[in-house]
């Protein structure tokens, strides 16, 4: 972890290198926080929702919101923590906004050495910059019951594999429907649609790194790309091309 040298009374910017078994647990922060990751793919989970992002998306998180974060594999978290006495911001929820390259740069910009006003004014411009989007989250509650466990654990480990829950149902003993049963009661979702979440949550990292979507979708189980492109349009609402709308700034631009 490495902290930006600011006083106490401006935004800190505080940078944490996370590899995939990183987890800052439940927690909350007497400061407004916007987390943001530079490079990988972070994910955040407050008590009632959870959000998947890229680093064209960063997520604003109020004063006293208890919250869990990790990354989908490697990724660099770099966070704005801004006093809400100083903060123009008065969203009292979490909310997704888009991370532009200017937005970036900001970022990058207030964690150098700076007089107050200038400061200040660059704390305004972030403000400013912080545009909310509309979003759909990629939530995929993992169950963990002695039939449903097994199977989310082996298609967490390999999302391709392509058996029917029919053939899930006789490798842990249990009749297909009964198994369906349990999936729905422990996730809330019907199998084929978790399976399907879980499947395009582990695409993101692949994506927000620039592969192709074709080799991503073979990856994650999809025979064509436009198949998996039509069941993220059905999970998320846009694309693969819009949910990374906007490229994200080269690792070198961000100080």
């Amino acid at each position: 972890m490495s902290r930006a040298g600011q006083s106490p009374e401006r935004a800190l910017i505080v940078t944490f290198p996370m590899t995939r078994a990183t987890v800052f647990d439940w927690h909350t922060h007497p400061d407004h926080q916007l987390a943001w990751a530079p490079s990988g793919v972070l994910a955040v989970r407050t008590e009632t929702e959870a959000w998947v992002l890229p680093p064209t998306r960063a997520l604003w998180l109020p004063a006293g919101t208890r919250h869990e974060t990790g990354s989908e594999g490697q990724a660099t978290m770099r966070s704005v923590y801004i006093p809400p006495w100083l903060s123009p911001v008065t969203w009292t929820e979490p909310t997704v906004v888009a991370a532009s390259p200017l937005l970036a740069e900001i970022i990058g910009y207030l964690c150098g050495p700076l007089t107050d006003p200038q400061r200040g004014h660059a704390e305004a411009v972030l403000a400013d910059l912080m545009i909310p989007l509309p979003v759909t989250t990629l939530d995929v509650p993992f169950p963990s019951g002695p039939l449903t466990g097994p199977v989310a654990t082996a298609l967490r480990e390999d999302p391709a594999d392509p058996r029917t829950l029919g053939e899930w149902g006789r490798t842990v003993g249990a009749s297909e429907r009964t198994l369906a049963r349990a999936f729905t009661a422990e996730t809330g979702l019907p199998f084929g649609r978790w399976r399907t979440r879980l499947r395009l949550r582990a695409a993101l990292s692949s994506l927000a790194a620039g592969d192709p979507v074709s080799a991503v979708a073979r990856r994650v189980g999809y025979e064509t790309p436009s198949a998996f492109t039509a069941a993220f349009r059905r999970e998320t609402g846009v694309t693969p091309k819009a949910y990374f709308g906007t490229v994200p700034p080269r690792p070198g631009s961000v100080r």
